[in-house]
């Protein structure tokens, strides 16, 4: 029989932290953190970690796992957070994926299957050569006319996806989009998909007070420390909450435009991320606000225990 595992998904700040741990505690659950940012040691306040007394309270999984000037993919997050499904079940306790990194959920639940490609190094330095020379829209010109489907669902300045989405076509032939159309489409697990969303304005507003608190914490204490070690241009430095902050070190631009960007990224990223959601996963959407959190809470926790004794 197929393993259980339950994913909640959604925008940044909508309340997903919170939600799972309540699911955790009722159900009998382990986290494992669904953000591709959290994996990286030191890199608290501008990923909204879990506190250690969260750590404590419910066992998490895939936080703290790498070094700030460590690679990271999603073949690898598969390959980690399917391990983590399979002892989790055989614990007889319910796993619990919680984050708003759509590409690397959908990766686990759908066990996709990455290309037998390998990345060529030397294809790469080509590719960024050409993009030093005539900048990432003219690369990002040619994905649209050859695979315009895929080349939407990347962003222009995403350059590794970019990159390899590129790579994929002249070494193969194939296109993204075709070799994502030959994955199997059914869950190799029995899976829940819990989406929550917020009305817009309220969301922002709670964006822009998400970034106030962490630059009470110590945010540009903590990107300060990882920009004097030398990784301004590690890929998780690349990361919202943390890049903005580069220019600003570098003289380019003030801390409030620095702080005003912050917002804005944070905020455009949620869009996407809802966007994301809605399209590329089959999800159950709960409608939350701060006034009803209670009442949605209590009615995510009815369904879903409905929903776990007939899968």
């Amino acid at each position: 029989m197929k393993d259980k595992v339950v994913a909640i998904v959604g925008p940044t700040a909508v309340g997903k932290t919170s939600l799972g741990m309540e699911l955790a505690k009722r159900f009998n659950g382990e986290i494992i953190s669904g953000d591709s940012m959290q994996i990286y040691k030191g890199m608290d306040i501008g990923t909204a970690k879990v506190t250690e007394e969260e750590k404590k309270a419910i066992p998490h999984h895939m936080i703290d796992i790498k070094e700030a000037d460590e690679p990271f993919s999603v073949s690898e997050f598969q390959t980690s957070v399917q391990k983590h499904i399979e002892e989790i079940n055989k614990r007889n306790k319910l796993p619990i994926i919680v984050g708003g990194t759509g590409l690397y959920i959908d990766a686990v639940l759908t066990g996709y299957q990455f290309s037998e490609q390998k990345r060529d190094p030397i294809y790469q330095d080509k590719i960024e050569a050409e993009i030093e020379k005539h900048g990432i829209d003219h690369v990002y010109q040619r994905l649209l006319q050859v695979d315009p489907t895929q080349a939407k669902s990347i962003h222009p300045n995403n350059v590794r996806r970019v990159i390899r989405a590129i790579e994929i076509y002249d070494r193969t032939g194939q296109t993204m989009t075709e070799h994502l159309a030959s994955q199997q489409k059914e869950s190799p697990y029995r899976s829940v998909r819990i989406g929550l969303e917020m009305e817009r304005s309220l969301l922002y507003d709670r964006i822009n007070q998400r970034v106030d608190l962490m630059l009470e914490e110590g945010l540009l204490n903590e990107v300060q420390f990882f920009y004097d070690q030398g990784l301004a241009n590690a890929q998780s430095m690349k990361a919202i909450g943390y890049k903005e902050f580069i220019p600003y070190f570098e003289g380019e631009y003030d801390l409030t435009r620095a702080i005003e960007l912050l917002k804005r990224n944070s905020r455009r990223y949620a869009k996407r991320q809802y966007t994301w959601f809605k399209n590329k996963m089959d999800v159950k959407w709960y409608q939350i606000s701060p006034d009803n959190k209670a009442q949605v809470f209590e009615k995510i926790y009815m369904d879903l225990a409905g929903i776990l004794k007939d899968i």
